[in-house]
């Protein structure tokens, strides 16, 4: 069963969302390390559509490092991520590289608060939703916010970069 609490949690996440004075509730769930998907574990422990929960992934497009943040309902299109960002060729970044360059661990990845600021591109799906969920800075925590607020903070901009 999901918490739900406006409160700070005190990652850099939701360190972020508080200094910019950006609306924001967090929700925390007790992770299950044995679950087959840190996005779905989250969207069931929260009551929510998959499609509301997105998930933050890292690839390489051209030798830099890029946020991909797309619904934990489908998968990252990676031809589609590079020609978003104006590059040939995407592939999933290392694991360490994005932890190293976030600051975050793998399945507590958030868009929000990295410790190096990336590239990012949201997938065009959360235009026009409420309220989008994503990873608040670690397992068992998410964060709920307007995409519009998420897309700003991230410098992010919107493209069709989810497959399914």
């Amino acid at each position: 069963m999901a918490k739900k609490s406006k409160k700070s949690v005190g990652t850099p996440a939701t360190v972020a969302l508080t200094a910019a004075g950006v609306p924001f509730t967090t929700h925390s769930y007790e992770h299950d390390p044995a679950a087959p998907s840190y996005g779905e574990e989250a969207a069931e422990a929260l009551g929510v559509a998959p499609e509301q929960v997105f998930k933050t992934l890292l690839a390489d497009v051209d030798g830099t490092l890029t946020v991909a943040v797309v619904p934990v309902s489908g998968s990252l299109d990676l031809k589609a991520l590079a020609a978003a960002v104006g590059g040939k060729r995407a592939t999933m970044a290392d694991p360490a590289a994005a932890e190293r360059s976030t600051g975050y661990v793998r399945g507590g990845i958030s868009p929000l608060g990295q410790r190096k600021r990336l590239r990012t591109v949201v997938d065009a799906s959360a235009e026009g939703r409420p309220t989008v969920c994503v990873s608040a800075g670690r397992r068992g925590l998410e964060v709920e916010l307007a995409p519009e607020d998420l897309v700003t903070l991230t410098g992010a901009h919107l493209a069709s970069i989810a497959r399914g």
